[in-house]
C-alpha cells in the first residue's frame, strides 16, 4: 500500500520554542491514522505544517510523491488536503448552506459541487434540516458536523481533523467517530489528532504517540491500545 502522505524529519519552531522536533510519519492511502498525545505535544503544529498554515523550519512533507513543504495553504487545499481545525471555526453569522459552499471556494464544477452537497447532506441529515439556519445557532455537535461537511466540500483525498471530539457529549462523540469511519469507507484518507485516545485508537488503522515534539511510539490501533505505557499515560487504565 502506498503512502499518500510522508513526513520526514519535520521541525516546527515558534520563535525560540521548538514545537515539533524532527518527526517522521507515514499516512497510508485509504487508512485512518491517528496522532495521540498530551496538550502541547506538537500534534496541532504538525497538522498546521502539513496544511501550509505554519512554515516548517526543517524537514520534508510529501503528498502523492510531490514535495509540498512550505507551499501556500490554498494550493495545498487544491491538491486535495483539508484541515478541520480545533474548535470548529465555522462562520456563525452565515447559514449552514453558505458555510458548506465556502468549503468549495476553489472549485468551478457546479454539477460536482451540487453532487457533493447532497453527499454531505446524506452523511449529516441534520444539516439538511437546518440548512437555512445560521451556523452560530447550531449545537456543538452540529457545528462539528458542519466543520467536517465544509472540509468535505473541497473533495479532499486527505481530511485532517484536529480534536473533533473536544467539548462534545460522549453520545455525540460516538456519532462523530461513526461518520469518520463512513467518510473513510467512501475513499477519503483520514489523519486525526485526539485527546480521546481510546476512541481514536479503536477507530484508527495506525497510530502514533507524540510527546514533547517527538514520536515515541507507533503501531496499529490495536497494538497501541494493548500497550502498557499507552494504557497508563492515555487510557486511564
Amino acid at each position: 500500500m502506498r503512502n499518500i502522505l510522508e513526513i520526514r524529519d519535520l521541525q516546527v519552531h515558534y520563535g525560540g520554542i521548538e514545537a515539533v522536533r524532527g518527526i517522521s510519519l507515514d499516512v497510508p492511502e485509504g487508512e485512518i491514522v491517528t496522532l495521540i498525545g498530551a496538550n502541547g505535544a506538537g500534534k496541532s503544529s504538525t497538522l498546521r505544517a502539513i496544511a501550509g498554515l505554519v512554515k516548517p523550519s526543517a524537514g520534508k512533507i510529501s503528498f502523492l510523491d510531490e514535495d509540498i513543504t512550505g507551499m501556500d495553504s490554498s494550493l495545498i487545499v487544491s491538491k486535495g488536503i483539508t484541515l478541520v481545525p480545533e474548535g470548529r471555526r465555522i462562520f456563525p453569522d452565515m447559514t449552514v448552506l453558505e458555510n458548506l459552499k465556502i468549503g468549495a471556494y476553489l472549485r468551478k464544477d457546479k454539477d460536482g459541487i451540487a453532487e457533493d452537497l447532497n453527499w454531505v447532506f446524506d452523511l449529516f441529515p441534520r444539516l439538511k434540516e437546518r440548512s437555512w439556519q445560521a451556523g452560530g445557532t447550531l449545537s456543538g455537535g452540529e457545528q462539528q458536523m458542519l466543520a467536517v461537511g465544509r472540509a468535505l466540500m473541497s473533495r479532499p483525498k486527505v481530511i485532517m481533523m484536529d480534536e473533533p471530539s473536544l467539548g462534545l457529549a460522549p453520545i455525540i462523540v460516538k456519532g462523530i467517530f461513526e461518520i469518520i469511519k463512513e467518510i473513510n469507507k467512501q475513499g477519503v484518507t483520514v489523519l486525526l489528532i485526539e485527546q480521546n485516545a481510546n476512541m481514536a485508537l479503536k477507530t484508527a488503522n495506525l497510530g502514533y504517540v507524540m510527546e514533547t515534539g517527538r514520536i515515541t511510539l507507533h503501531g496499529s490501533g490495536e497494538e497501541l491500545l494493548a500497550n502498557e505505557a499507552v494504557k497508563a499515560a492515555y487510557l486511564g487504565t
